[in-house]
């Protein structure tokens, strides 16, 4: 199926890592003129999600080398494992965790918004995770969580305008996913799997706005 990427200028804040580096492949092969920004960016832009001079300096750049900017995706997060357990209660770490992934999408859709709105046109999609929907870690929660409600309180904004807000929600997420879906746990996918839905959903084949898609299957035993 030809998603109608082609001649599409496509962000990818993260785009450098694991799941990220497979969206920039799929949508790469889609025809999307792809750009890879990091806070250390070596075939890319250099873009810090959490300064705001940095983020809008990051799209006014990308906008003005190739004009347009149809697409962001925001997969720029400290991965989980870096969260302290034993401090997954304690404010600053909640604070921090909700700054470093939630805030920082708001930012960089803050940033791509007027452009997009200007074109009539815009897809920005987020990845979150499953551990929005589980108790046991405030930080781990919270942050995804956060960035959930953000991005359907932009959809809701933004209705009718041609842009459409979107996030992917992972369980854990392996090369190799098994099948098997335990109680009270997501399932897992892969990178691949994951970059096949954010592809469609920035694609203009999609008219989604507002979700919060799971990725695997959504927690099980929990509604």
């Amino acid at each position: 199926m030809d998603l109608g990427l082609t001649g599409r200028v496509v962000l990818v804040v993260g785009g450098a890592g694991f799941i990220g580096s497979a969206i920039v492949r799929r949508a790469t092969d889609e025809g999307a003129t792809v750009v890879v920004a990091s806070r250390h960016a070596r075939d890319g832009i250099a873009l810090d999600a959490r300064d705001e001079h940095s983020v809008a300096a990051g799209i006014d750049r990308v906008i003005e080398e190739h004009g347009r900017l149809d697409a962001v995706v925001v997969t720029a997060a400290p991965a989980a494992q870096t969260l302290d357990p034993s401090l997954s209660h304690h404010p600053s770490q909640v604070a921090e965790s909700v700054d470093a992934k939630a805030l920082s999408f708001l930012r960089i859709a803050n940033a791509a918004i007027p452009s997009m709105r200007s074109a009539g046109y815009g897809r920005i999609v987020g990845l979150s995770g499953q551990n929005a929907f589980l108790t046991g870690n405030i930080a781990g929660a919270v942050r995804n969580a956060a960035m959930n409600v953000i991005a359907k309180n932009l959809a809701d904004e933004l209705a009718g305008s041609g842009i459409t807000v979107n996030t992917v929600n992972p369980g854990s997420v392996t090369e190799d996913p098994r099948p098997e879906v335990g109680l009270a746990r997501g399932g897992e996918s892969s990178p691949t799997q994951i970059a096949n839905l954010v592809a469609f959903l920035i694609s203009p084949l999609s008219a989604l706005s507002g979700e919060s898609i799971a990725v695997g299957h959504r927690v099980r035993g929990v509604v």
